[in-house]
């Protein structure tokens, strides 16, 4: 899956495409109240964004890029520390673009190009959904679990907004492939790892690709997604059974058991926590919101780890010393799973999102999941 994850840079596509007989495109305009500012123009690439030009902005805030031309639509983004502003480049088109920093992220126009103006949209809406989900992760009156439940039906509602209104209707368009790596927080919009709906997307797109544009690397490239996609699919729909089997079998009786090493070197068998109540955390220190879910998780240990309660959070970061920096301080087990967001133990315990926590109790039995529980104090109270 490293090829998937590769693409997932933004950009995905491929820098390698041969410059089409001196042809040139030039992307130009003002960016006002940005006097002295460097303004970068980047390539987007597989390997991630390539300078291509920069200029430091004068009291007028003017510009002008000139470029060769690709023989298919390339991205590129214009960006200012870190206001961004993306960019296709269909053909030999001049693209005029205005802007007023420090937001100029959400303040921009553009002319000169119907793609810009489609992937404008395209990121002002998932800006809106971004905002929407930060509102919600801050807002005290909403608990963890309830809140990371309502920003999954905004991502949900927005990747089938965008495939239904944008992709399915053009899947040729370069905002189409644009939209393809949209990212909410930590989050693709359409991640084609295991989702057989996620990876037909791709699969639309990349043959409008094949069709309109049969040399581009970009099209090879969604192919590959797809292609690593399904293998992924197959592997999950062969271990499907087994994992339901293994999950009811541990929900009525059970426990899957769980060996991992923690941040401290010492193996930790989950089953080896009979007589402890334990709350088991599948988590990922790098995500957006792991600070505070780290300190509401610090308060219910601090609240009943005398009681009885112990937690066993298992790590899916892919940076196993930043996940050892990040939980050297944490007083409960810490444990990182070196097969990350494609271990076993996902589909052992049917892990849909990252975060998800279980309630095991002192007679080593999975009793709930997160989504399935209301208030955490009151059941945790319930098992001590």
């Amino acid at each position: 899956m490293n090829n998937i994850l590769k693409t997932f840079l933004f950009g995905t596509a491929a820098l390698a495409f041969t410059a089409c007989n001196n042809k040139t495109f030039t992307v130009e305009g003002e960016i006002a109240n940005a006097k002295d500012s460097v303004l970068y123009f980047e390539n987007v690439s597989l390997e991630g964004p390539q300078l291509m030009d920069s200029v430091v902005l004068a009291e007028d805030g003017k510009f002008s890029f000139k470029e060769d031309a690709q023989e298919a639509p390339e991205f590129y983004r214009l960006r200012i520390a870190d206001q961004i502003i993306n960019i296709s480049i269909d053909s030999t088109e001049t693209v005029t673009v205005k802007g007023k920093y420090p937001a100029m992220a959400t303040t921009y126009t553009v002319e000169g190009s119907e793609q810009c103006k489609i992937i404008q949209e395209l990121a002002y809406k998932q800006i809106a959904v971004q905002q929407q989900a930060i509102a919600i992760q801050n807002s005290p009156e909403i608990s963890y679990q309830k809140g990371a439940d309502s920003i999954q039906v905004l991502i949900d509602n927005y990747r089938e907004e965008v495939k239904n209104n944008y992709i399915y209707k053009h899947p040729d368009y370069s905002s189409s492939y644009f939209a393809l790596f949209q990212a909410i927080g930590n989050q693709l919009v359409f991640n084609p790892r295991g989702n057989e709906e996620n990876i037909k997307v791709f699969a639309a797109v990349a043959t409008s690709w094949d069709s309109k544009y049969p040399e581009s690397l970009r099209g090879q490239n969604l192919h590959n997604i797809a292609i690593e996609g399904m293998k992924n699919v197959r592997y999950v729909q062969s271990q499907r059974a087994n994992a339901a089997s293994a999950l009811e079998q541990a929900e009525e009786s059970n426990l899957i058991d769980i060996s991992l090493t923690d941040n401290k070197g010492k193996t930790q068998n989950l089953t080896g926590l009979k007589g402890k109540v334990v709350l088991l955390d599948f988590h990922i220190f790098a995500s957006e919101g792991s600070t505070q879910r780290i300190m509401q998780m610090r308060e219910l240990y601090n609240k009943y780890s005398a009681q009885g309660l112990q937690i066993y959070q298992i790590s899916l970061d892919p940076d196993i010393h930043f996940w050892k920096t990040q939980t050297e301080a944490l007083p409960w087990i810490s444990v990182h799973d070196p097969a990350g967001v494609d271990s076993r133990n996902l589909l052992l315990y049917n892990v849909q999102s990252i975060p998800t926590f279980f309630l095991i109790n002192k007679n080593n039995e999975l009793v709930k999941r997160d989504a399935q529980i209301e208030d955490i104090d009151a059941a945790i109270r319930a098992l001590l």
